[in-house]
């Protein structure tokens, strides 16, 4: 009960278990948490695990982070920035940015987009997770703040605090990047956006037991002829039934 509420203090468990029918002292209660390593409610509070924090505000977080292409251009190999946005709860993806050259005033020009009133990513969302990377700069997470979203900063080294995205980035990497190099921005950019949509409208989801993230009307159909579809020359496949 006091790992599950971290606000808990000894005389409202206490209070809680005599609900249950359970008679024991405060002391008691004292006693057998201290036993087990639990501290008092300020300082459980203070250290409320980071799923709890999730789980609380499961529909209104967003997740940032980068990753780099090496991509073929008529000066050989230049490694460009994807930067991508996350919806934890429905695991969908906006590519916000692709660029060669990330600083800062173009990071300031990727908030505005992603915090537009009518069309922004994170028009609805509360906040945002990301790392300690350098290019996200006083301006960018002041941007934000005043569009109404709070940064929630990670401690350095902690990627397993940002999974849904490492995982993302090990998708796209081992499923489409990893196999080809693109020859150009356009490319890559075109690349990207036939993943997404594979991503969204035809990969099953572990995470969310095994649906798709944007199900056509016809998924789960019985009947006509089940077809197979693919994207990137054969990369990406999925089969679904054609309208009978």
């Amino acid at each position: 009960m006091a790992s599950e509420n971290p606000r808990f203090g000894y005389t409202r468990i206490r209070d809680v278990l005599g609900n249950l029918g359970y008679e024991i002292a405060r002391n008691t209660v004292k006693r057998i948490l201290v036993e087990r390593g639990l501290e008092p409610a300020p300082e459980r509070s203070k250290r409320a695990p980071w799923k709890t924090f999730l789980r609380a505000h499961w529909g209104a977080i967003a997740a940032a982070d980068f990753f780099s292409v090496e991509v073929m251009t008529w000066f050989g190999l230049v490694r460009y920035q994807v930067f991508f946005v996350m919806d934890l709860k429905t695991r969908r993806v906006e590519i916000a940015g692709v660029t060669h050259d990330a600083h800062g005033r173009w990071m300031v020009q990727v908030g505005r987009n992603l915090t537009d009133a009518v069309d922004g990513f994170l028009r609805d969302r509360r906040f945002l997770i990301l790392d300690r990377d350098p290019l996200y700069t006083a301006e960018f997470r002041a941007l934000l703040r005043h569009s109404g979203v709070k940064i929630v900063r990670l401690p350095r080294r902690s990627p397993n605090l940002n999974a849904f995205v490492e995982r993302f980035v090990l998708s796209i990497r081992t499923e489409c990047l990893n196999c080809f190099i693109p020859l150009g921005e356009g490319h890559l950019r075109w690349a990207l956006a036939e993943y997404l949509a594979h991503y969204h409208r035809e990969r099953n989801h572990q995470g969310l037991g095994g649906r798709l993230i944007e199900p056509s009307p016809a998924t789960g159909r019985k009947r006509g002829r089940v077809v197979g579809r693919s994207r990137l020359g054969g990369l990406l496949r999925h089969y679904e039934r054609e309208a009978a």
